[in-house]
């Protein structure tokens, strides 16, 4: 761990449950492939809460997903969309601190914020293609 960061990082964990393990597996499978987050963990659990008035006891399954803070609206809107649930239990917590190269890792798996790049600071393909003639001249 590393005191250079100076406070909290970028990284989020977020956790939800999901009433069963293939729902979990399928909606993980689109977090990861959709790059929204680097790294998915699922985990068996028993629920307990009270919905529309009763008690309810339930063996759920909680994935634990690691992304970055500025994808956490578009990830919880993915998961509003694939999700059996009227409510699902999604729950953001920033990641303060925790192994750089792993941090690190995180960062790279995920695709950057749409909002990332300002459009004047965009590089365009053709761009991006004639700097690279001119750093082989």
């Amino acid at each position: 761990m590393s005191g250079e960061r100076g406070g909290e990082g970028s990284g989020a964990c977020v956790v939800f449950c999901t009433a069963s393990q293939g729902e979990a597996r399928s909606i993980a499978k689109v977090l990861v492939e959709e790059r929204l987050a680097a790294c998915v963990n699922i985990a068996s659990v028993e629920s307990f809460f009270f919905w529309n008035g009763e008690f309810c006891e339930e063996n759920e399954a909680l994935l634990v997903i690691k992304t970055e803070r500025a994808l956490i609206e578009r990830l919880i809107k993915r998961i509003k969309q694939i999700h059996s649930y009227e409510l699902p239990e999604i729950i953001a917590i920033p990641i303060v601190d925790g192994s750089d190269e792993y941090l690190k890792w995180v960062k790279d798996a995920v695709i950057p914020p749409k909002d990332a790049v300002s459009p004047k600071d965009a590089v365009s393909p053709k761009e991006e293609k004639d700097a690279g003639k001119r750093e082989g001249e």
